[in-house]
């Protein structure tokens, strides 16, 4: 980054001294290897362990559960300096910190997150996020998966897709949201931990995607798991509740990669621009291409000095759900328009798999529907603003 960033008053020395020692892990350990892996649908246990490695997963859980301790901010730093390099290990990063090891720490027990985040936050192990079914995923409330009282705790059944990381070696376990009952003429909803060792759990990775090739989603069948009571994740019946605060800080982690998309695209599209020749000079003198470039840049610091000031709210423990929401979606967009211009700018160059701006084409197109459509975060912020 330039030192214009010192300038944000969200940003200090700490955070780009952060973002170079990320920025050089992405472009040593995941930029040689990212197009194979993404041609290959190849999920890479390897840079799973070394991003937990160095540190990369539980940035902002405390150090006695194995974290970094850091802040939000730093957090969102490192998954957008990912992003820049390659979407699909970003994902793995973002849903295994924000939607895996997150829920345990904010809503589990002292001795749920003894047992399970020391291994999950070094890398050994990864954790899925169990939300979205045939019927639900915008409409958190179509869930169908069912949690029924046993003598000795509780028996799950149902289904879950779309999961990312959910099926590769790593995977330990799986967050689920469940039907519980009723009450007040309502339907409850709890949280469970559901270790993938447990009879009954099944999953199958689902293959063929657009976008994130190279991560690890899945289809997840439940039949008959017998859990303990003291697998319920915080309290019971505020399963719904604990999830949708779970995407509020999640939908930080998308909008970081969004914003690491655009600046990637950006960054080669700028490049390009001075090394093709058309008419005797190169493309980047026509003012065409200026044009687009400047836009493209105005757009990414707009959307990182929301995105950073969302952090900061939550960081200071200030309402951030609105401002996340708004993050979230503008940047999912900037990296839609970021990566078309960008493809615009290579032209037919840019069309072919041995070109990176193809592979930030085909990725951008995810961040407009996941963890909050782009329609329904527009819904959220109405909300929110008392519509």
């Amino acid at each position: 980054m330039t030192n214009k960033h010192y300038m944000n008053p969200y940003y200090n020395q700490d955070k780009e001294d952060l973002r170079k020692k990320v920025r050089a892990f992405a472009e040593k350990e995941i930029k040689p290897l990212a197009q194979e892996l993404d041609a290959n649908e190849t999920f890479s246990v390897e840079l799973t362990k070394k991003m937990g490695e160095n540190g990369l997963f539980g940035m902002d859980i405390p150090t006695k559960y194995g974290g970094q301790g850091l802040d939000t901010l730093s957090y969102i730093i490192a998954v957008e300096e990912i992003a820049r390099v390659d979407g699909s290990q970003a994902a793995t990063m973002a849903a295994h910190n924000s939607l895996g090891a997150s829920p345990i720490y904010n809503f589990g027990t002292e001795a749920q997150k003894q047992s399970l985040l020391p291994d999950l936050l070094s890398g050994k192990k990864l954790w899925a996020f169990g939300l979205t079914e045939t019927n639900a995923g915008s409409d958190a409330r179509g869930v169908e998966t069912v949690a029924t009282k046993t003598t000795n705790g509780w028996q799950l059944n149902g289904t879950k897709r779309y999961i990312t990381n959910g099926s590769n070696e790593l995977m330990d376990g799986i967050t689920v949201l469940a039907l519980t009952g009723e009450k007040n003429g309502k339907p409850t909803y709890s949280t469970f931990i559901l270790k993938r060792n447990t009879d009954g759990f099944s999953t199958k990775r689902t293959l063929g995607k657009m976008m994130w090739r190279a991560s690890d989603t899945a289809e997840i069948t439940i039949d008959k798991c017998e859990i303990s009571e003291a697998d319920v994740l915080g309290t019971p019946d505020k399963g719904l509740s604990q999830m949708l605060k779970t995407l509020d800080s999640g939908r930080l982690s998308i909008a970081a990669m969004g914003l690491g998309l655009a600046q990637g695209a950006f960054e080669m599209a700028l490049a390009y621009s001075k090394e093709r020749e058309q008419f005797g000079k190169t493309i980047s003198n026509f003012q065409s291409v200026q044009f687009k470039l400047a836009d493209m840049d105005m757009k990414i610091e707009l959307a990182r000095n929301l995105l950073y000031k969302a952090c900061w709210l939550k960081d200071n423990g200030q309402p951030f759900g609105k401002e996340a929401a708004m993050a979230k979606l503008y940047c999912s967009e900037v990296a839609a328009e970021v990566s078309d211009e960008g493809m615009q700018i290579f032209a037919g160059a840019g069309l072919f798999k041995n070109q990176d701006i193809e592979r930030f084409y085909r990725d951008h197109r995810i961040l407009r529907i996941g963890e909050g459509t782009t329609e329904i975060l527009k819904m959220v912020i109405s909300r929110h603003i008392g519509l």
